[in-house]
This record gives C-alpha cells, sequence and structure tokens, in this order.
C-alpha cells in the first residue's frame, strides 16, 4: 500500500539509544562508526550482545505520574528531556491547542519488566501479585501513550501501534492520515522499546540471537542482536514555523507505503524472492537481495519452510 500526501515537517525530534541521549550523541556515534552495543548482561544466561540505555535505571518521572513507571516508560522520559523537545511540543500546543495534536507512538515491549518483576515477587501460595503492581499504566500497551500524553499535557486523538519492527513506521503513516484529513493539526509520532526477559528469552528459544555483536544486512550474518531505544518527532505541515532552534533543511515526509512479506513469521525469503518494495511513487520497483533486512539468519537457515 502506498499514498500520495502533501509534505509533512519533522519540525522537531529526539532520541534516545545505546548510542547516548539526544540527537548529538546519535550523531557523533554514527560520524565516528561506533557502535552501542554490549555483552548481554541484562539476561546473561542468553548471551549474544544487547543494545543497553545508560541511565535509564537512575531516571525518576515526576511524583504525577509515577504510577506509570517502568523501563519503557524511563526511556520516554529520557527522550522527551533531550533535544528540548518538550518544549517544542508545549510551543504548537500553545498555537493548535492540546486537543488539536494527535499521539501516535509504536511499541512491542511496552513495560513487560515491570510484569516480570511483579511476576518474580507474586504470593507462593495464591499466585497474587504485588498490590502495587498497576497492570494499565505500565505493561498496557497503551501505557506509553498514556505516559507520554500525560507528560506533553496532550488532549488530541491517542493510538499505540504495536506491528513488531514496523511499529513506528506505521505510527507516521497514520499520523500522516489524521493531519492530512483534518482531524489534528500536528501530531507527536514515535515510539519506544525496552529489553526485558521475555524479548531476549523469546528470540534465544528461535535461535535467532547473535553470539557475537550483530552484523546488520550483511550475508553472513549469524542472527540478530536485541536493544533498547527511544524517539520522538513533532510532524507539522510543511508551512508550520521550526521548533527546533536549528538552521539548515529540515527533513521532510513526503509519501508512504506498506507491505508485506508473508515468507515466514520472523524471516523474508532467504534470497528475496517474491519480496518488492516500491521506494517512492514513479521511482519503481526493486527487488531486495540476500541479508537485506529480517529477524532470523541461522534457524532459517536450517529450516527454510518452517
Amino acid at each position: 500500500m502506498a499514498s500520495r500526501m502533501r509534505p509533512l515537517v519533522l519540525s522537531a525530534s529526539t532520541a534516545v539509544s545505546a548510542l547516548g541521549q539526544g540527537a548529538a550523541a546519535q550523531g557523533e556515534a554514527l560520524a565516528a562508526r561506533r557502535g552501542g552495543l554490549r555483552p548481554n548482561d541484562f539476561e546473561p544466561a542468553v548471551g549474544g550482545w544487547i543494545g543497553r540505555v545508560a541511565g535509564v535505571e537512575d531516571v525518576t518521572l515526576p511524583p504525577e505520574l509515577a504510577a506509570y513507571d517502568c523501563r519503557n516508560n524511563r526511556l520516554a522520559a529520557m527522550a522527551l528531556a533531550a533535544d528540548g523537545f518538550a518544549e517544542a511540543v508545549a510551543e504548537a500546543r500553545e498555537a493548535y491547542g492540546a486537543g488539536r495534536i494527535a499521539l501516535i507512538l509504536g511499541t512491542s515491549t511496552s513495560g513487560i519488566t515491570a510484569a516480570e518483576e511483579a511476576y518474580r515477587q507474586r504470593d507462593p501460595e495464591s499466585g497474587t501479585l504485588p498490590a502495587g503492581f498497576d497492570y494499565g499504566r505500565t505493561q498496557d500497551l497503551a501505557s506509553l501513550a498514556g505516559y507520554v500524553r500525560a507528560a506533553l499535557g496532550l488532549r488530541g486523538p491517542s493510538l499505540v501501534v504495536s506491528t513488531a519492527c514496523a511499529s513506528s513506521a506505521r505510527a507516521f503513516m497514520d499520523a500522516a492520515q489524521l493531519i492530512q484529513t483534518g482531524i489534528c493539526d500536528a501530531a507527536v509520532v514515535g515510539g519506544a522499546d525496552s529489553l526485558c526477559r521475555m524479548t531476549l528469552q523469546g528470540f534465544a528459544a528461535l535461535e535467532l540471537i547473535s553470539p557475537t555483536a550483530c552484523r546488520p544486512c550483511d550475508a553472513a550474518r549469524s542472527g540478530i542482536s536485541i536493544g533498547e531505544a527511544a524517539g520522538f518527532a513533532l510532524l507539522e505541515r510543511a508551512e508550520a514555523p521550526r521548533r527546533d532552534g536549528g538552521a539548515g533543511p529540515r527533513l521532510a515526509l513526503l509519501g508512504a507505503g506498506a507491505s508485506s512479506d508473508g515468507y515466514h513469521m520472523s524471516s523474508p525469503h532467504p534470497r528475496g524472492g517474491g519480496r518488492h518494495r516500491r521506494h517512492a511513487p514513479g521511482a519503481g520497483e526493486r527487488q531486495l537481495g540476500p541479508g537485506c533486512g529480517g529477524l532470523g539468519a541461522s534457524a532459517r537457515h536450517r529450516h527454510p519452510r518452517q
């Protein structure tokens, strides 16, 4: 599925990952060709390498938002505090009104780590989870949007997308449609995913964890490395003023498209067969070759049609 649209600009953006907090840290690491992977010290029994954000354990949410406390929302808090992003959204909120800014975010993990900890603390006889465990504001997929919406003071449409690796890309598409149809004037888009034992153990069970630092898009890769990150962007119409205090050209969303690869639940066709992607209107179709994208490697090669 592809759609044409009037250009939309990313008038402000921010991110936090294993490379650091804020756009400058991400840019410096990329320019230096420095990765953020490290040996797995989150769930050592799984092995492999992970992308762990430094300092997330030390984040404290404001008292009025303490009920949302979980690893995923702490990552979101770190991103919102960087690059003047919260201030940029406040400026847009003043211009449009809190009810005219949508919030469309992607997440796969949500606050699963909080549920894992609660399960470990359950009553040994009844199995009852701790009284302080707040499922709705931590593990539930809507938790991320609930926290960010409250932190930014937004009142517009709010949606969480969970389509695995495509979640945040889908969030951009949905937000663009809301703006194009006039339902809102701007949108905060992005997402957050955090390290959790379920994800690490799950991919390890599928034999998809690389024993060494992952080599993405390399035909010789031996699996994937699991990481965590959060990132947000403020999406507005092209005529909107710049809100990030920067200079030079701005990033723009000119169009969007979505495709489906039904070869395998966790892996594309090993030779790219049957998978075509239209990069932009009029750009023609290209077939992806070996090593392009996908989660699996070793397990896929041993059982190509499982």
